[in-house]
């Protein structure tokens, strides 16, 4: 089943949308919003399937052409957002990148942090930062939506409450994370709104390219119309039901909790990268200094998992980075 958010009241509206991604229907009488389908699940998933299934046999009257431009994120805001780095080869990288001592247990436990959830932009929303000189740059990644996970949940267990998979691109300021880290606090300043990709799947969905937990189709990143890299998300060293059962060790967590899976990134320097920082870092490894820039206002950067047809089941994320408007307090305006 496809899912996505129609961009308008606060929480948008939801939407079923056919496999093909050419139309969409309101879930009218099911569920009004994303947050509310998640949180009524094993009430509402029935009666969504069936209209999904409807609209896949164009059996759906008021069915109308599905534009990923009108579409906020699939939850626009969300209770928790938790982002994990479970491709170790990108987190190895980072510390280098921020000359970090190793974290203990870095193979064994998973690394966290807590974003804010309450401003989620949409997959074609322009994205407006205060400052170049901040070090802007994307973050390609996956993640999944679950409902309420009781505390101290199994990793196997865990999974059972993923409900919905989601395509994610997770804004850094690199200027404010060394700072952040050394703090011991975490990260702040150094992570706007993330964006996502406009269509969230059930794991079903995705097939065989659902295993172990994890999306085992390649996130396929371009900047400014050139390739720069098609990691695979099945590398990732912990799969997402280590993740969330890491973010539900001493709490419960809510339905609606997004958790991500950190940017996607492969050994195989082949693949390219997911995030200028690790391409950077490669450059200063291979070629003792980094060359690649950090993102200008203007760029673009375009991110689609593609499955083995070259389909894109998540839709696109197509986005543009401009200067924020600020106003005459100091703050940032969307």
């Amino acid at each position: 089943m496809k899912l996505a958010t129609l961009r308008g009241r606060r929480d948008g509206t939801l939407l079923v949308v056919s496999r093909d991604r050419r139309h969409a229907a309101k879930a009218t009488g099911i569920a009004d919003t994303m947050l509310a389908a998640i949180e009524q699940w094993t009430d509402v998933a029935s009666q969504l399937q069936r209209l999904y299934e409807e609209l896949n046999d164009g059996r759906v009257a008021d069915a109308f052409p599905f534009d990923a431009s009108r579409c906020a994120a699939p939850l626009p805001r969300s209770p928790q957002w938790c982002d994990g780095s479970a491709f170790l080869n990108h987190g190895r990288l980072m510390e280098r990148a921020f000359n970090t001592p190793p974290i203990p247990e870095f193979d064994t436990v998973p690394v966290m942090y807590q974003g804010a959830s309450d401003d989620f932009l949409g997959p074609t929303d322009d994205v407006p930062l205060p400052d170049e000189r901040d070090g802007i740059d994307f973050e390609g990644e996956f993640g999944v939506i679950v409902d309420g996970v009781p505390m101290g949940v199994s990793a196997t267990d865990a999974v059972k409450h993923i409900r919905l998979v989601v395509q994610i691109n997770d804004w850094s300021l690199r200027g404010f994370g060394p700072r952040e880290m050394r703090s011991g606090f975490g990260f702040l300043q150094a992570k706007p709104s993330t964006s996502f990709a406009p269509v969230a799947l059930t794991p079903d969905e995705l097939g065989n390219e659902w295993r172990d937990g994890r999306v085992q189709l390649r996130l396929h990143v371009e900047w400014n119309g050139q390739w720069f890299g098609h990691p695979c998300g099945g590398e990732m060293n912990f799969g997402f039901g280590e993740l969330i059962a890491h973010a539900a060790r001493t709490r419960r967590l809510s339905a609606g909790t997004i958790i991500g899976s950190g940017t996607v990134s492969n050994v195989d320097r082949a693949a390219g990268s997911a995030c200028i920082a690790e391409r950077r870092v490669i450059e200063i490894v291979d070629e003792g200094q980094a060359r690649t820039a950090f993102m200008r206002f203007g760029d673009r950067v375009r991110m689609t998992a593609r499955d083995a047809e070259g389909g894109a089941p998540f839709g696109v994320i197509d986005q543009r980075v401009v200067p924020a408007a600020i106003a005459s307090n100091g703050e940032a305006q969307r």
